[in-house]
């Protein structure tokens, strides 16, 4: 044994000189990019975030059907590395997100759409995201002012979350303007023009391919194309104008065209990052406080049970268990989609098939008069007890519930319909099949497979239409992060 003591001694001497190698190789990835495609003034904070320490390869179990579910960085951050390596980053281009509008789940989906066409075409910057609100007398009116991230997610969360994921991409404030971005003001002097004006829109199915024959609303069929084809069109453009090439002291700002956010098919990037790439957006700390009150509180009534017309508690059967439902007939809902019977009918059967009769059901609508009208029915039909938020908080909780936007208070629904134990959804309402797929990871977690369209999950299920790809939006599930 002795005798083999030198070698053991040299073998140990290699691993570590091997490890050190690594760290540096790592370290020189990650920082060359900083230096070559970063401002000199990088106002790119990352404020501490809960993050997962899942790793490639590990099968530890975590429920990413959570609202507050950990981010786990390693898919995203494979793929910015993937981009480093590649040679593909261009100094000076950022990305604008704020081309979006609609319910929570539409801007969402627009935000994180925008991100990843971002990383594709070699971004290295992005300004924080702005969300547009809707018309507080007309709920159809989806283009009013615009609100900065925190109106829906945590600002701190999605910083935090891109520096660990794609430390090459810097973040700049959108309170601030376009003249926030390093460059923006001076390449605005010297072309006299506002920053505005100097945006390029562009859409993304332009680049890559041809998509002939197929219905507008289709997916992009050449996202495995578009950085390559955006980039060589920035070349192009450059040469055909004359142009200074994009650099951080003639920066080039990208917005993508309105309505792109079912673009990407999910699935192409892998089901690691299909299942957490949503985990960039964080609903924000107050609102998810206010939906934990409400699960605690339908929860209770739930395991207690409540008899109808009084304030008398009566023991029952359920456990606590409760049934989430999504009633989707308000006014901006368009004629096509399943109506309040279609919807009703079916909640009913899938209710009693679930053995939720005599039970608890959370109703979210953004309809009081409908609401009303499906809680005697469901009362009726199945004995089945139906209450909203309204009824489950009190006193300074409801006041902080009411002070909250129609879509601020659909984002407490979100969360506390991911918490029931059976939910019940309609499409193709974006809202409820957000809800089903986050609610799909809880038992797969990073390797979640697609939810299957028409089916259920034995957590979820979605009445609607579906036999037409596009007339029935069914090409919304294949573009919808989780």
């Amino acid at each position: 044994m002795a005798a083999q003591r030198p070698s053991t001694r040299r073998a140990a001497s290699l691993a570590l000189g091997a490890m050190i190698l690594l760290i540096i190789w790592y370290d020189r990835i990650f920082n060359t990019s900083s230096q070559t495609s970063r401002p000199m003034t990088d106002i790119n904070t990352h404020a501490p975030a809960s993050h997962s320490n899942i790793s490639p390869g590990d099968t530890t179990p975590a429920d990413l059907s959570s609202a507050r579910a950990p981010f786990v960085a390693w898919p995203l951050r494979r793929l910015c590395t993937e981009q480093v390596e590649s040679d593909a980053l261009v100094p000076g281009l950022v990305f604008i997100c704020d081309n979006n509008s609609g319910g929570p789940g539409n801007i969402r989906n627009y935000i994180l759409t925008c991100v990843r066409y971002a990383i594709e075409a070699g971004a290295t910057g992005l300004q924080i995201p702005r969300i547009r609100t809707r018309s507080v007398n007309d709920k159809a009116d989806l283009f009013k002012e615009y609100q900065p991230l925190s109106y829906m997610f945590s600002e701190a969360h999605f910083r935090a979350a891109m520096g660990e994921a794609c430390p090459h991409i810097s973040l700049f404030p959108s309170d601030e303007g376009l003249e926030a971005i390093p460059g923006v003001t001076a390449k605005a002097a010297r072309e006299k023009l506002p920053p505005e004006r100097m945006v390029r829109s562009i859409t993304p199915k332009d680049f890559g391919g041809s998509r002939a024959g197929c219905d507008s609303r289709d997916p992009n069929r050449h996202t495995d194309r578009f950085g390559s084809a955006f980039r060589q069109w920035v070349r192009d453009t450059v040469a055909d104008l004359g142009l200074r090439p994009p650099s951080w002291e003639n920066p080039m700002l990208v917005r993508l065209s309105w309505g792109v956010l079912w673009d990407w098919h999910i699935f192409r990037d892998g089901p690691e990052l299909a299942a957490t790439f949503g985990g960039l957006l964080r609903i924000r700390e107050d609102i998810l406080e206010l939906a934990d009150r409400v699960v605690w509180s339908v929860k209770g009534l739930a395991a207690l049970g409540v008899e109808s017309g009084s304030s008398r508690l009566e023991e029952n059967t359920h456990d606590g268990r409760f049934l989430g439902i999504h009633l989707r007939t308000e006014e901006d809902a368009l004629s096509q989609w399943p109506t309040y019977e279609n919807q009703s009918k079916g909640y009913f059967h899938r209710a009693e098939k679930q053995g939720f009769g005599g039970g608890v059901a959370y109703l979210a609508s953004g309809s009081e008069k409908e609401a009303r009208r499906f809680s005697e029915d469901a009362q009726t039909h199945l004995s089945l007890k139906v209450k909203s938020k309204y009824d489950l908080v009190q006193d300074q909780e409801l006041e902080r519930l009411k002070s909250l936007s129609w879509d601020q208070q659909a984002l407490v629904d979100f969360a506390v319909l991911l918490q029931s134990d059976y939910f019940v959804g309609v499409s193709p309402s974006s809202f409820s099949i957000n809800v089903a797929l986050k609610r799909h990871l809880q038992n797969e977690g990073l390797y979640t497979r697609p939810w299957k369209v028409g089916a259920s999950d034995k957590r979820s299920w979605l009445v609607g239409r579906y036999f037409s790809y596009w007339d029935d939006w069914l090409f919304m599930f294949d573009g919808m992060w989780p």
